[in-house]
């Protein structure tokens, strides 16, 4: 069978996607295992089998609904969780198998916004079945390393291969986090000489991406804690330490995010403070430059620049050309004095 063969994934509908890897009871891995015999997977009770599906479309797939039904008989509420709605993290207990909600982060690189990607699991005693409505960078990786050590990577059982998934996720979270701080860093650098409405808007849209990773990691947290601590079936006690590995981890990135939304708001001060020290300057050269015209302001408006025929007829004993040059020297010569002056007395 060609490499192209194996790789490919098996279409079930117009959009949606699926494949399974499949290692069987004597340690056989199968990496392109027929959808239509799953059944056989999940009856022999050996092995480990790994179902993912990718629904690209704005609607369930119905093909996939009718396998997580009919095959693994998942309870329907599961299935419609699954399928027709997004939740919060969280993570349901149905005896036989668990159903959980997990988020992966990644952030925009254009626009900054944070974007959460669905991953919907269903986990049972020897098969992982993984549902989400885009491609996830974290599965494939996992995918790719499966295929690249074909012996090792399923031999601990479809828990173990959850946690892998699971940690991959977090890593991704953190990087977007890691995204996060460099967007802070840049902006604080340019703060000083790039000022203006685009700043602010990357600074709040930042400002949002840390608040839904801090709003998104509380449930995650508690998710992680339960497959730590809590005695599901599905769960093997030995393999409990790396859920805690990865809860730890959670908590880590949790308070690190709790710690950007302090950096950002710091940030924000300081552009505020920086607009209104720049508001401040401006409307001192603005009074400074009042200021020296007013008394060019009121030579023009007592003398009304009638020089030449003045009903005062001042002309009788001063010359016109006289008061016309005095006014003007006057005029030109008391900004200059009142400059002098405020530069003297230290206002700029």
């Amino acid at each position: 069978m060609t490499t192209e063969a194996v790789n490919a994934p098996s279409v079930v509908g117009a959009t949606c996607l699926a494949r399974a890897i499949y290692r069987d009871g004597a340690g056989e891995l199968h990496l392109n295992w027929p959808l239509d015999r799953l059944g056989e997977a999940v009856r022999s009770g050996a092995g480990t089998l790994w179902l993912d599906i990718e629904n690209q479309a704005d609607v369930p797939c119905s093909v996939a609904e009718r396998i997580l039904r009919e095959v693994f008989r998942f309870h329907p509420l599961a299935v419609e969780d699954a399928l027709r709605e997004t939740h919060v993290p969280k993570i349901d207990d149905w005896d036989g198998y668990l159903y959980l909600v997990f988020h992966a982060s990644r952030i925009d690189p254009e626009t900054d916004d944070l974007r959460l990607q669905e991953l919907d699991v269903f986990l049972g005693p020897n098969y992982l079945v993984t549902y989400h409505e885009e491609p996830l960078e974290f599965l494939t990786d996992a995918r790719r390393a499966i295929e690249a050590d074909p012996r090792d990577r399923m031999k601990d059982g479809a828990d173990h291969l959850l946690f892998r998934f699971l940690d991959r996720s977090v890593d991704q979270s953190l990087d977007a986090i890691e995204t996060l701080d460099d967007r802070i860093d840049d902006l604080q650098d340019a703060m000083m000489s790039r000022m203006g409405p685009e700043t602010l808007q990357q600074i709040f849209r930042i400002k949002r991406a840390a608040i839904q990773l801090q709003k998104n990691f509380a449930p995650q947290r508690d998710v992680l804690n339960k497959l730590a601590r809590d005695p599901y079936k599905v769960v093997q006690e030995k393999h409990r330490v790396y859920f805690r590995d990865v809860y730890d981890h959670i908590v880590r990135i949790h308070d690190i995010s709790e710690g950007l939304r302090d950096l950002i708001a710091g940030t924000l001060d300081t552009y505020l403070s920086v607009i209104s020290n720049r508001t401040n300057e401006i409307m001192k050269t603005l009074t400074v430059v009042t200021v020296m015209f007013l008394p060019m302001s009121f030579i023009t408006g007592f003398f009304g620049m009638n020089f030449f025929g003045s009903p005062l007829e001042l002309d009788v004993w001063m010359p016109k050309w006289i008061m016309f040059f005095g006014s003007l020297f006057a005029m030109v010569l008391s900004p200059v004095a009142i400059l002098a002056m405020l530069k003297r007395w230290g206002w700029f």
